[in-house]
């Protein structure tokens, strides 16, 4: 019987990182090959290290692996797709962490996901490069929900049935859908959604990123859509996420600094 290799390659999107010790980091990976797992970079902080500009996160990278006791261990790092940009602008910076810390919490070092890999992925090149980002994140959303199992009925009242007609409806996180006005006023913990908001969003999940990419997203939709978002996220994870709350504080910095020029 052949004995199963203690050394392995994949190719990985870096997470975030953990200091350990003195000069070592553990990295949370999501990966091609094996979706999400934890390694450690020993000493890849030390100043000659070769790994560290590697290891950054947003870097799309090339991994060899060896199998460690607790921790597999980071022998050699090449990055595919360093993704500077990422780091560099603020901006870009805050949405990019935001979309990893959803691909995060939302799963578990469990087997390979190629699909999820893919989207984050396209995701984070879109971020770098597209003028208005946010489009980028919105789709993102929607996409993975659907790859989730969380994909939201949004074209038929998900307790009637009816068609969902160009008026302002609600929202059912429980139900995983929209409610009709009708239906709504009957589940407390149903959520108002704007006409217009909802329409942007039924054209993000029935739309192929080519067509999503040539649309300019007011605003005041952008907004409404993410808060949506955001708020069924949490309802899914039980838990709040930490990067919008940061996201609008820098958002108030930077109106603040504005209105004081």
């Amino acid at each position: 019987m052949a004995r199963e290799s203690r050394t392995y390659q994949v190719q990985a999107i870096v997470l975030r990182h953990f200091e350990y010790g003195e000069a070592d980091r553990i990295l949370r990976l999501f990966t091609l090959e094996k979706g999400k797992i934890s390694a450690i970079a020993k000493g890849v902080r030390k100043i000659s290290s070769r790994k560290a500009g590697h290891l950054e996160p947003f870097t799309q990278v090339r991994l060899s692996l060896a199998k460690g006791r607790d921790l597999d261990i980071i022998t050699q790092a090449e990055a595919l797709k360093p993704r500077t940009q990422l780091r560099a602008d603020l901006h870009r910076m805050t949405l990019s962490s935001y979309v990893v810390e959803v691909l995060d919490r939302f799963t578990y070092e469990e087997g390979s996901t190629p699909g999820l890999f893919r989207l984050i992925s396209q995701t984070l090149d879109r971020l770098e490069t597209l003028e208005s980002p946010e489009t980028a994140v919105r789709y993102y959303e929607i996409r993975l929900l659907n790859l989730l199992g969380y994909r939201p009925q949004l074209f038929n009242c998900i307790d009637c049935n009816a068609v969902i007609q160009a008026q302002d409806q609600f929202f059912s996180p429980l139900g995983g859908g929209v409610v009709c006005p009708a239906c709504g006023r009957g589940r407390g913990e149903a959520w108002p959604i704007e006409t217009d908001v909802l329409r942007y969003l039924r054209h993000f999940q029935r739309s192929d990123w080519k067509t999503v990419a040539s649309l300019v997203v007011p605003d005041v939709i952008n907004q409404g859509m993410a808060s949506l978002t955001e708020a069924y996220f949490s309802y899914l994870l039980e838990s709040h996420l930490n990067t919008p709350d940061f996201m609008r504080k820098i958002k108030g910095s930077s109106k603040d600094e504005l209105e004081s020029d």
